[in-house]
């Protein structure tokens, strides 16, 4: 618990912000094309507004209790926490092998974790499949096999090749996803017009009575905070 919430503020500096910016970018896949294709399957009786404040907590929630159940039981058992694939390969596998039954629980743990992956991956998949199918005008059953083999191509060689791995988390955490969320913001603040915004954002036939700040912090707030999040990754930015 103490690790979790009594952070060592003098480790914290500029570069830490904008590491966990991009981090933030990742988790919510911000930049995405998922967010453009399922928002586009959301009802007109679904406040935007809303579903973009509930979707952020639930996320938030579940990374703390996620923390909760993990971190506790890495310093039990006296081993050091780690980040990424490092935790879930190496530190929670040790820690598997210290407790009673850890054994069935690993199988459990891993299987909890082939279906998030899952999960996940078929909400990716649909982003490709949609632009096949739509634009490329292929039959969505060769359209569905197409994509999920190249994915699966590309998942094989990160998992057995680290650099490949690293290279790929990188750059769609800190570069691509900072891009294709700023290319976003600049286009709903400047290109798609006012009135279509406001018309979006009121589908659901409620007020949207942030409107007058979303306009200037879609236009000037948020392309400025993501490019620099985004001239960061690249490193050419530091501070």
């Amino acid at each position: 618990m103490k690790f979790l919430f009594s952070p060592d503020f003098s480790k914290i500096n500029t570069n830490t912000v904008l590491e966990a910016l991009g981090q933030a970018f990742f988790s919510l896949s911000l930049g995405m094309g998922v967010m453009a294709t399922y928002g586009s399957y959301i009802r007109k009786s679904e406040s935007l507004g809303q579903t973009a404040i509930s979707v952020s907590l639930a996320d938030t929630l579940i990374a703390i209790l996620a923390g909760l159940a993990i971190f506790p039981a890495v310093f039990a058992f006296g081993l050091e926490p780690g980040q990424g694939p490092g935790l879930v390969f190496i530190t929670l596998p040790g820690i598997f092998n210290q407790m009673a039954g850890g054994y069935y629980f690993a199988i459990l743990f891993f299987f909890l974790l082939v279906i998030a992956a899952l999960t996940s991956s078929i909400s990716l998949l649909e982003v490709v499949v949609a632009y096949f199918v739509e634009e490329l005008k292929i039959k969505r059953n060769k359209a569905t096999w197409l994509a999920a083999g190249i994915m699966s191509l590309l998942g094989v060689v990160c998992a057995v090749n680290p650099f490949v791995f690293d290279l790929f988390d990188k750059t769609s955490s800190n570069i691509l996803l900072p891009l294709g969320g700023l290319l976003i913001v600049i286009f709903v603040g400047w290109f798609l017009g006012k009135k279509v915004v406001r018309e979006e954002l009121e589908a659901d036939g409620k007020v949207a009575f942030y409107f007058r700040i979303f306009i200037p912090v879609i236009r000037v707030l948020a392309p400025i905070a993501i490019a620099i999040v985004f001239l960061h990754g690249l490193g050419l930015l530091k501070f």
